[in-house]
């Protein structure tokens, strides 16, 4: 990870609602932006603003998501996600987040990444998987 990532560190990125991010369980007049896709669209951000900060080989996954998603967004409104890095501690990057639509803030949230190297999370995963192969061969 490059010493540019730093506290104060922010990216925005604005949002179309679509059908696919709104809930669909109080039929057509009720549909408004899904909290599930708030969080995805949450974790994209602050991974996009990692990975231009990363070196080759580098990616992020999720550690942690608090998300306060206290107002509705109707669908085919924009979306701003703010998201700005609150701390960096060796790998672990934590943020504050918020989002709004055209009317009124929706959202607050605070968001933890941790920068991995992705061929060492490869061949974590084949060992994982190696053992659980191996457990299902074991007799019960």
């Amino acid at each position: 990870m490059k010493e540019s990532i730093q506290p104060g560190v922010a990216k925005t990125v604005r949002i179309v609602i679509d059908r696919d991010r709104t809930i669909g369980f109080m039929g057509d007049e009720g549909r408004v932006y899904s909290t599930p896709d708030l969080v995805r669209d949450i974790e994209h951000t602050c991974r996009d603003l990692l990975l231009e900060h990363a070196d080759p080989g580098e990616d992020s996954v999720g550690l942690e998501v608090s998300v306060r998603h206290g107002a509705p967004t109707l669908l085919g409104m924009e979306v701003e996600i703010a998201v700005t890095v609150a701390a960096v501690e060796g790998r672990k990057v934590s943020f504050e987040v918020s989002a709004r639509d055209e009317v009124e803030p929706i959202a607050d949230a605070k968001h933890t990444r941790f920068v991995v190297d992705v061929g060492k999370t490869h061949e974590r995963l084949k060992a994982k998987a190696a053992k659980l192969a191996a457990s299902k061969l074991r007799p019960k």
